[in-house]
């Protein structure tokens, strides 16, 4: 059932995660002539949950949806993306909680930047190169898997 997923879990610590099922999101990238990729980030609209950060669009996973299916329709909700138009290559589990939480990034790529609509969960949406993403402010769950997924992704990116 669409919004399903809608809701926070707490683990024993207090900690919190948004998304009853789990979370995912799209780490979709392009080739560049200047740089080995380019990749999409959010800047996340400072009322949302660790506001004012940049990650990737992403969001709550319904009951009946897969990784894929939610990373893929985040992304169209909150940045405009049509998934008929990238190509999915892997997806991982980038963060695990104990309460048994998982947040799933996906990583898909496009022929060449597309453009983007941003929605009220997003202040800019912006392509930006791999090596600019650590000088920006990062949500902390995004910064601390960058490095493995730059790892996948300039492996995926030929570079």
């Amino acid at each position: 059932m669409r919004g399903d997923g809608d809701g926070w879990v707490f683990d024993a610590d207090g900690s919190r995660y948004w998304g009853r099922h789990g979370a995912a999101g799209l780490l979709l990238f392009t080739s560049s002539e200047t740089s080995a990729a380019l990749i999409l980030l959010q800047h996340r609209a400072v009322w949302s949950h660790q506001g004012g950060t940049w990650a990737l669009p992403g969001g709550a996973r319904d009951s009946h949806e897969s990784a894929v299916d939610t990373a893929t329709r985040e992304a169209d909700e909150e940045a405009g993306i049509a998934d008929a138009e990238l190509t999915v290559h892997a997806e991982l589990v980038t963060h695990r909680a104990p309460s048994g939480w998982t947040y799933t990034t996906v990583i898909a790529e496009v022929a060449a930047p597309l453009a983007t609509t941003a929605n009220m969960e997003s202040v800019e949406l912006r392509w930006v190169t791999t090596d600019e993403v650590d000088g920006l402010a990062l949500h902390p769950a995004f910064a601390a898997s960058w490095p493995e997924l730059r790892t996948q992704l300039l492996a995926l990116a030929g570079a």
